[in-house]
């Protein structure tokens, strides 16, 4: 059973773009968000000058996925002095700290490992950082708490709009949602599309249409595609989303697209109708599916 969350957010001075501050109800964690051209007035908040980990990221003003690095220090407003002298991408830098001085060397290095490797799984940023950190060995107690820490800021940076840690396709919700509330989610986050000789796998998610690893692209396209849609598509391959492998176009990683109906459009390389081409294993289309969830509500 899944158990609601309460986040609280402070606004420095009641803008969403100055200094944030945020924290999870019962959590001792806290994240403060700074713009980078405020990075002086760090010095008035003393929770940043313990140890911690933070998020550097560059703004987002394109199609491509931008730049993230990770880092962890035992003083974090005074690394990041050194990072706004030596790294130019980002534009905003989001602290994790703990209210308690409980958060050791060790304790920051497995969160820095584990960070950077969920936040690669995630494949949402590219990420700045060299070689993998290397993880902490902790006390299994201890690694249990950072693994729970890990959850709380997972959330916390996802409300301050930053999906770094959160995976494109979420398995483990679809399997708890199942549990709840029957198999129409099961069937829309395992969906169908096969035509002319190619095939597709999706899923519905919270986010939009996911077009699943390898799924295949037709090579040409008709004059019925909308003229955005191919853009976009044309944009994947570009940038290795959509890959040639043995003359065939393949998916290289899930592809978060708005709707089922531009995924269907993308994948045939004609105008196509989302809910009526993509189907369940057992042959009953999006629509069928969707209406009758509808029915049952």
């Amino acid at each position: 059973m899944t158990i609601g969350k309460s986040i609280r957010v402070y606004l420095d001075d009641a803008t969403v773009t100055g200094i944030r501050y945020a924290e999870l109800v019962n959590w001792t964690g806290q994240a403060i968000v700074c713009p980078r051209n405020r990075l002086n007035e760090l010095k008035n908040w003393p929770e940043t000058s313990k140890p911690g980990v933070y998020f550097l990221f560059e703004g987002h003003f394109s199609d491509t996925k931008p730049l993230a690095y990770i880092g962890e220090s035992e003083d974090v407003a005074g690394r990041l002095t050194s990072h706004d002298r030596n790294k130019d991408f980002w534009s905003e830098v989001v602290i994790f700290t703990s209210k308690d001085s409980n958060l050791t060397k060790a304790h920051i290095k497995y969160l820095e490992s584990s960070l950077v490797a969920i936040s690669k799984n995630a494949n949402r940023y590219n990420l700045e950082n060299g070689n993998s950190p290397t993880e902490s060995s902790l006390p299994r107690a201890d690694s249990d708490a950072m693994e729970e820490f890990i959850e709380n800021m997972r959330m916390v940076i996802g409300v301050l709009g930053y999906s770094i840690l959160e995976p494109i396709l979420k398995s483990k919700y679809h399997n708890d949602i199942n549990d709840i509330q029957g198999s129409t989610e099961e069937s829309l986050s395992n969906l169908f599309f096969n035509v002319n000789n190619i095939s597709a796998r999706g899923a519905v998610t919270d986010e939009g249409f996911v077009l699943k690893k390898g799924s295949q692209f037709s090579t040409y396209n008709t004059e019925s595609i909308p003229g955005k849609i191919l853009s976009i598509k044309n944009q994947y391959i570009t940038n290795g989303k959509i890959i040639n492998d043995n003359d065939t176009l393949v998916a290289s990683e899930d592809i978060l697209l708005s709707s089922a109906s531009y995924a269907a459009a993308i994948v045939a390389g004609t105008s196509r109708s989302g809910p009526q081409s993509w189907k369940t294993a057992s042959g009953k289309t999006m629509k069928k599916v969707e209406d009758e969830s509808l029915k049952n509500t």
